[in-house]
């Protein structure tokens, strides 16, 4: 799932579980190019390789900023690392995201897509 620094979803790609989010994300890559062609820097977290990064630059023209984890053990609010997270706890207060009961990925990616559309229509609590 991508999402801007307001929370709202831009592009989400469902896969499957077999699959790691380092391997999959370039389908959501792609997918975000194609509706988004001007954007330019990407905000991601210290899982994504540096191939991964270099691919984008190369391909796409994006600059790819990862975000690290702190290594203490102390909480620590961490610039842009907690705007996907709070999205996907706006998704959490959805009954049908509670638990995985679609069969294909299309059904999955529309319900995460009305799951936002709610979101964004409803005012906050």
């Amino acid at each position: 799932m991508a999402s801007d620094t307001m929370g709202l979803l831009l592009a989400v790609v469902v896969h499957s579980a077999g699959i790691q989010d380092r391997a999959g994300v370039r389908a959501l890559q792609i997918r975000l190019f194609l509706y988004f062609e001007s954007l330019k820097t990407i905000f991601v977290d210290g899982s994504y390789s540096c191939s991964l990064i270099n691919w984008a630059l190369s391909m796409l023209g994006w600059n790819m900023q990862v975000i690290k984890r702190c290594q203490q053990r102390v909480f620590r609010v961490l610039p842009k690392r907690w705007v996907v997270q709070r999205t996907f706890a706006w998704l959490s207060q959805s009954r049908r995201m509670s638990k995985d009961y679609e069969v294909s990925v299309a059904s999955a990616e529309a319900f995460i897509k009305i799951a936002c559309i709610r979101r964004m229509v409803r005012p906050l609590r």
